[in-house]
């Protein structure tokens, strides 16, 4: 099969095309031939950093988490699948499990589930990790009817998501942002914009939560910025982050009974616990979309077998405007 591979790691490692054998599906897995995958921040971490981060593939590497395909092999034990079906998830592209950047890729098929019916398979591409992280942290934050969510970072690719979810579980959402097209993009998807160059934490907690402060904040932007979203958060409130790799002073969330919630979605990849989980809440978002409460944001720049390089290197220019899609 014909795949692009990483034969080096670095900011400036390049993706070659390669030749690879066939996958064949292992016991509990399918084959799926892949028609689009998304580019996510974590595989431009690991295309730069490589070594240093202990979740990268030995080279030669083939990169790429997220997927929507077809199923064209079944391994022993699936049931749940069957030849022909249309399917997306996140699966592969770390440690050793193959990526998507090629042109089948054999997938634990508990980590996937069929695809949205609504969505494209570029569509469907770009949901997986962005949805199952802003589920996951909603979710554990115990978010539902009546109470008042924001999402730090709304525009963005997982607080995108995170702001159709929580609507969709109840919440009256508030999303942070930053210039017109931002706060356009946040109101479109029925959250009240809070553009946080112009707007301090305190003055938008008075405004709109009356001075009590948020049930929940969901944090998408993380290091310097969860001290915003301690402040934001009501006392014995929840805060969820997906980005909590920072030395920070928990004082604020101490004397405010503030539960904090860390979402790092790789987990049942990288050690083989609870992968059900992923495939369970990939239906619930396929539902979802289907009944038109979700939908991802795609980048209008299209990329192709040839345009790899480039979509890594769009998604790190900080240009995009929702997911970074390639079709294979």
């Amino acid at each position: 099969m014909k795949a692009m591979v990483l034969n080096t790691y670095g900011p400036d490692a390049q993706f070659e095309p390669a030749e690879m054998p066939d996958p064949a599906a292992a016991p509990g897995h399918v084959v799926v031939k892949v028609a689009a995958t998304s580019v996510n921040t974590v595989d431009t971490m690991i295309r730069s950093m490589g070594a240093e981060l202990p979740l990268s593939p030995a080279l030669p590497a083939v990169l790429g988490m997220d997927f929507a395909g077809t199923v064209v092999a079944l391994g022993d034990g699936v049931t749940n699948f069957a030849l022909g079906d249309e399917v997306y998830g996140c699966a592969g592209g770390l440690m050793d499990l193959p990526g998507t950047l090629a042109e089948y890729m054999n997938a634990d098929a508990r980590l996937i589930a069929h695809k949205p019916k609504s969505l494209s398979m570029r569509e469907a591409a770009a949901l997986p990790l962005v949805g199952i992280t802003a589920y996951e942290g909603l979710t554990r934050a115990g978010v539902g009817d009546g109470q008042t969510v924001l999402v730090q970072g709304g525009a963005g690719g997982v607080g995108h998501v995170a702001v159709q979810i929580a609507r969709h579980l109840g919440a009256t959402v508030s999303a942070t942002g930053r210039g017109a097209d931002q706060m356009a993009l946040i109101e479109g998807l029925s959250a009240r914009p809070l553009d946080f160059t112009t707007q301090k934490v305190e003055d938008y907690v008075a405004a709109h939560t009356d001075g009590v402060g948020f049930d929940v904040v969901f944090d998408s932007v993380g290091g310097p910025n969860m001290t915003n979203s301690f402040a934001a958060a009501k006392l014995n409130g929840h805060v969820a982050s997906t980005v909590a790799m920072v030395e920070i002073d928990l004082t604020p969330a101490h004397f405010k009974g503030l539960s904090l919630h860390v979402v790092f979605m790789l987990i049942p990849m990288m050690h083989d616990v609870g992968r059900q989980t992923h495939g369970d809440i990939l239906k619930t978002l396929a539902n979802l979309a289907d009944a038109g409460g979700l939908k991802p944001i795609v980048d209008e720049h299209k990329f192709g077998w040839a345009d790899v390089g480039a979509a890594y290197a769009h998604l790190t220019s900080g240009a995009a405007v929702g997911k970074v899609v390639v079709e294979l």
